[in-house]
């Protein structure tokens, strides 16, 4: 029960690797449509050749055994076994594969070979490149960074290295940041942006005195403030601004793999022919079937004996798996059908249009446990004729208005959204005028601290940090 629950709360990538780990491990377990496809393309077999298949049964589960027996004892994993079609297949895949995104320390690495460096200056430039940040940015001291960079010493030779020094890191660093980016090691964001400006050559000074001593102003918008420190117009103030967009804030980014996590969706949600339907993607979910050939080895096994009992022990798996596979479907299904249809007016009229939902009502519907509930929703995605959504994306409590209908968080929150793009943006609405805009336009009767809470949860800034000038 408690596996089946861990099944039921896997992602659709995660399940994918699942499978797999099981297929490889677990020789009663197969793909339908492989079974299938195999059993098409087989020409059909005399009846005199049937002791001739049982052997050949046999003797691929002796071998299995072997190399189970040969990789387990070696530490590794069983990957399965196969002939020359299957490893023209693998390769065939390896080759059509995309390539495996690389690193930033990776990316940076290869970079190296366009730099003309001593073998000394080369190691000092890797452990610079693997001392980075996700961001681009050196958090350590150079002093610390000279301390710890460590130097093969020189072939054929028993004269000792000498220790780096800061300006040795710091000739290196001044390299990297001409071949990869001028604003590369630093160790903050003002410290990032003053490289890129010194690299720049301005006609003005101004750019560089605001992110010097008033970056802080910056990030709350007080540009009166910095005009007045600076004797500079509220235009030069914004022109300077402009320039300072141009910048890199994260001079690593743009290196190495992305952050950004692949979502594949576990649901669909679509309106066919005016029906609203919500499915499994179920592409995603491979069928699989018990072995054909393990099963009637098993059924001819002498009762009793090692063989026997090691092909029970799998089959049990297997079925248990599948089921367990099947289980999660359904559930899944179940849980998401009611979600989404619920949702139903979400997809026709937007946000504003979300309805409260509580995991508790969704699970007293389909009669399980709000746990069950919880974990069928956790990391899954519906695919929508509006976007892909998270599944608990469609929860959130609500509000009463006066009318008595009930609003949702969410149809708030966009409420709250529209309210701020159409404010006059010389003097935008604070939280308050917000609030008292709700309870007069739409008589939605909320605290000044809630539209605070949600506009913090949609990262809107505050009235003073969204002024123009």
């Amino acid at each position: 029960m408690i596996q089946a629950m861990k099944i039921l709360q896997l992602p659709a990538l995660d399940l994918e690797a699942r499978i797999q780990q099981e297929l490889d491990e677990n020789i009663m377990l197969e793909r339908r449509e492989e079974e299938t496809a195999a059993a098409e393309a087989a020409p059909a077999a005399p009846e005199e050749s049937a002791e001739f298949t049982e052997r050949d049964a046999i003797d691929k589960m002796l071998e299995d055994l072997e190399r189970l027996d040969r990789d387990y004892g070696d530490g590794s994993r069983v990957t399965g076994s196969g002939g020359a079609e299957d490893a023209d297949r693998k390769l065939a895949a390896m080759q059509n594969a995309p390539d495996v995104p690389k690193s930033m320390a990776e990316a940076l690495t290869e970079e190296l070979a366009f730099l003309d460096l001593t073998l000394r200056q080369r190691s000092i430039a890797e452990y610079l490149v693997c001392s980075l940040d996700e961001r681009g940015y050196l958090r350590e001291d150079l002093e610390d960074l000279a301390a710890a960079c460590p130097l093969e010493p020189i072939e054929d030779s028993d004269t000792p290295t000498d220790p780096i020094g800061v300006e040795e890191v710091l000739e290196v660093l001044t390299l990297l940041r001409e071949l990869v980016h001028p604003g590369l090691g630093a160790r903050d964001l003002r410290e990032t942006l003053l490289l890129q400006i010194d690299s720049l050559d301005l006609s003005t000074p101004l750019p560089r005195t605001i992110v010097a001593g008033h970056l802080d102003d910056l990030e709350r918008n007080r540009l009166p403030h910095i005009a007045h420190e600076t004797g500079a117009s509220i235009e030069q103030v914004k022109s300077a601004i402009e320039t300072l967009k141009t910048l890199d804030a994260t001079p690593g980014a743009d290196y190495g793999e992305s952050r950004a996590s692949v979502i594949h969706p576990d649901v669909i949600a679509e309106d066919l022919d005016g029906e609203f339907v919500v499915r499994l993607d179920r592409e995603r979910q491979p069928r699989l079937t018990l072995s054909r050939a393990y099963r009637e080895l098993l059924k001819n096994a002498d009762k009793g004996d090692d063989v026997e009992s090691w092909l029970k022990k799998r089959l049990e798996s297997a079925r248990w798996f599948i089921d367990a596979l099947a289980q999660r479907q359904s559930t899944l299904e179940r849980v998401a059908r009611v979600v989404l249809t619920h949702q139903r007016p979400f997809f026709e009229k937007g946000l504003t249009a979300l309805q409260p939902l509580r995991m508790q009502e969704v699970a007293d519907e389909i009669g399980v446990h709000i746990s069950t509930v919880s974990r069928a929703v956790s990391g899954k995605y519906a695919q929508t004729q509006r976007g892909i959504f998270p599944l608990k994306f469609f929860f959130s409590g609500g509000t009463t208005a006066d009318t008595g209908e009930v609003t949702s968080q969410g149809s708030i929150q966009e409420r709250i959204r529209e309210l701020i793009e159409s404010e006059d943006k010389q003097k935008p609405l604070s939280d308050e005028a917000i609030a008292k805009r709700l309870q007069e336009d739409k008589g939605i009767s909320i605290a000044r601290r809630t539209v605070t809470k949600y506009r913090k949860m949609m990262s809107v800034p505050s009235s003073s940090q969204r002024r123009t000038y």
